[in-house]
């Protein structure tokens, strides 16, 4: 009876020889280096998306995901040629049209993880900017709440803002913790505390974090 052995073998320029344990296991972690992990990206829905009725790919509309204004979509990957990306939400995945969506441009895990728990974030998707009440901003609310935010997007009132009076705001970078005195006005913003800074802060660029 005829018996087979069947070994590895490293072939190099000058010679051949058979591959030891340690270098089968320098190969496996120098390969399993090479594969990339998917970027996971977050994704706010800018208008409503109905695959069925709006689609152009009609024969894979089945396979595209259904969204509403402000939902969150949780993103793996880069756009394909047809400038789909392939995301989650609400427990469906499906392929979402990058020009109907916006990124959030977040990095930190613990944020992540708190952005789809909530699910939804409110959008202006007018393209008008919110315009407070400039005419007071002095004292602070007396509601005696205070709120502990993180900014989800960069913001500079000189170059952001409408309102003449963008001193009276407050510029931030994403990531930015900000102490949120009393309640939202009715324009959609908050007073805030960075840095021992204060000045009116816009609602839909923060997320509410939970005290430690």
């Amino acid at each position: 009876m005829e018996t087979r052995l069947e070994l590895d073998v490293l072939i190099y320029p000058d010679e051949v020889r058979i591959a030891t344990p340690e270098d089968l296991g320098d190969w496996e972690l120098e390969t399993a280096s090479q594969v990339s992990i998917p970027t996971v990206r977050l994704f706010v829905a800018l208008y409503p998306y109905n695959p069925a009725a709006m689609s152009p790919n009609h024969e894979t509309a089945a396979e595209e995901l259904p969204f509403v204004p402000g939902q969150i979509i949780k993103v793996t990957g880069d756009k394909d040629a047809d400038g789909f990306y392939h995301g989650e939400s609400g427990g469906l995945s499906g392929y979402v049209p990058s020009n109907m969506v916006a990124e959030i441009p977040v990095d930190d895990e613990y944020l992540k993880h708190l952005l789809m728990q909530q699910g939804f974030l409110p959008v202006d998707h007018t393209g008008m900017s919110l315009t407070p009440d400039l005419s007071d901003v002095t004292s602070i609310p007396d509601s005696g709440v205070v709120r502990r935010m993180v900014a989800l997007f960069d913001y500079d009132p000189w170059e952001s803002s409408p309102n003449m009076d963008s001193e009276a705001e407050l510029g931030f970078r994403s990531g930015d913790i900000i102490y949120v005195l009393g309640d939202m006005d009715q324009d959609g913003f908050y007073y805030g505390d960075l840095h021992g800074q204060r000045g009116l802060v816009p609602s839909n660029f923060l997320q509410l974090l939970p005290w430690d």
